[in-house]
């Protein structure tokens, strides 16, 4: 006759209620149990584990849980409900608003339309890289029915396909944001693992930056002169400081005798707050910079405009202690700004590049003057010095050709042939690998 002890482990019969607990084939601990649902509904949900206690402790801890009347997150199946359920109860809590409705915009126009019907519990690898490739190969025109819209047609409609296919880049958001679902459903213990994670999407092509070269900085700065946000553009340029950043300095976070300036906040618009003041970017992007005396002399000219602007204003001025502002004390938006600058490259005889390519030409003038990696990493406010190193540390060639002289004059002596080469000019990837 057996005892309970003399059983085997995984076939021991528990209370009823308690669930079930046994051992896969691949070794690991599955445990199954009823717990409580949404709508008041029971649902069966599976746990895993390395051990028959791990996983058992995880299936008490859920049906503790679905006692004290908590249901657990329901993905009702598919694959589309759990990403809404995920968007609207998870993402909107974890990311900034804009991000979040950039996740939205992902989900509902590519994730849902490709591979919403899937069951959740049963998405593969294989799912997700047919997709995938499916997604690289076709026309947006066609798949998103933006052809039909227009007045013209130039695609489908008119019997020409345009083969309007989704960037690299745009391709590997998309992977990312499915994996972060994923991620969470399997923290949520929804699903095993993460299929997401086993595809391989390759490494997109780094994305271009133009930063402006030396005499063309010089250039925008006499431009500036005289505009009515000269401080701020000159700030930019000198400092790297975003967008957002520039536009959330209050008069508080500046000292002007000691001449620093701390940056605490950034500012966005957002959908449903409009110019909203919200946290800087990351941790380490809340920091204390110096400030340059071009700049500190800028401000305080800058400063003196702003009090006559007030007088003149009277009580439509809206105080909010920004620095920069309009003309009635109101808070600038980021559109506007773009705008002005843009205005003033078009004015100064300058090509166009993006206001964010100020902050990658600060990068680019101060490496090419020989400053360290770590002191540019702390001006910029990156998390990680290997940001700094694998984003800015891009070396023209012309300081390539400098070190390799240098070198070569060590290695052969002086009489070094001279050789033609190009201008170093050629425009530096902003995902150049330093070795």
């Amino acid at each position: 006759m057996t005892t309970p002890r003399d059983t085997p482990a995984s076939r021991r019969v528990r209370a009823n209620g308690d669930g079930t607990v046994y051992q896969r084939k691949d070794s690991r601990w599955e445990a199954a149990g009823y717990v409580l649902a949404a709508g008041n509904t029971r649902k069966r949900i599976r746990v895993y584990g390395t051990t028959r206690k791990d996983a058992l402790a995880k299936l008490t801890e859920k049906i503790a849980a679905s006692n004290r009347g908590l249901p657990v997150p329901s993905a009702q199946g598919s694959l589309a409900a759990y990403l809404t359920y995920w968007l609207e109860n998870v993402a909107v809590h974890q990311l900034r608003e804009n991000t979040h409705t950039r996740y939205t915009t992902c989900v509902n126009r590519y994730l849902i339309p490709g591979l919403g019907k899937k069951k959740l519990t049963k998405l593969t690898a294989k799912d997700v890289r047919t997709w995938l490739n499916q997604l690289r190969t076709t026309c947006q025109c066609c798949a998103r029915g933006i052809d039909t819209g227009r007045d013209e047609p130039r695609c489908c409609a008119s019997g020409t396909c345009c083969s309007k296919r989704l960037s690299p880049l745009t391709l590997a958001y998309i992977h990312s944001v499915l994996k972060s679902a994923l991620e969470h459903a399997v923290r949520e213990e929804e699903i095993p693992r993460n299929v997401a994670r086993n595809v391989r999407t390759g490494t997109p092509r780094p994305r271009r930056f133009e930063p402006l070269t030396a005499d063309e900085a010089r250039q925008f700065l006499t431009g500036a002169n005289g505009h009515r946000l000269c401080a701020l553009f000159e700030l930019a340029l000198h400092t790297g400081l975003r967008k957002g950043e520039l536009l959330g300095l209050r008069w508080d976070d500046l000292a002007l005798d000691a001449g620093t300036a701390a940056v605490r906040r950034t500012l966005q618009r957002t959908t449903t707050g409009g110019l909203t003041t919200l946290p800087t970017k990351t941790r380490a992007s809340e920091r204390r910079i110096a400030l340059p005396t071009r700049c500190l002399q800028s401000l305080k000219l800058h400063h003196e405009r702003q009090q006559r602007e007030r007088e003149a204003a009277g009580t439509a001025w809206q105080h909010n202690g920004h620095v920069f502002t309009t003309a009635q004390g109101r808070p600038i938006d980021p559109t506007n700004l773009t705008r002005a600058f843009t205005t003033l490259l078009r004015k100064a005889g300058l090509r166009r590049i993006r206001f964010h390519d100020l902050r990658h030409s600060t990068a680019t003038l101060l490496l090419e003057q020989g400053v360290e990696l770590v002191v540019i990493k702390e001006l910029l406010g990156h998390a990680h010095i290997g940001v700094t190193a694998t984003v800015y540390a891009h070396v023209r060639l012309r300081l390539q050709r400098d070190a390799i002289d240098t070198l070569g004059t060590v290695l052969n002596g002086p009489a070094i042939t001279e050789t033609a080469h190009d201008d170093g000019d050629d425009t530096p990837l902003c995902a150049a690998h330093v070795r």
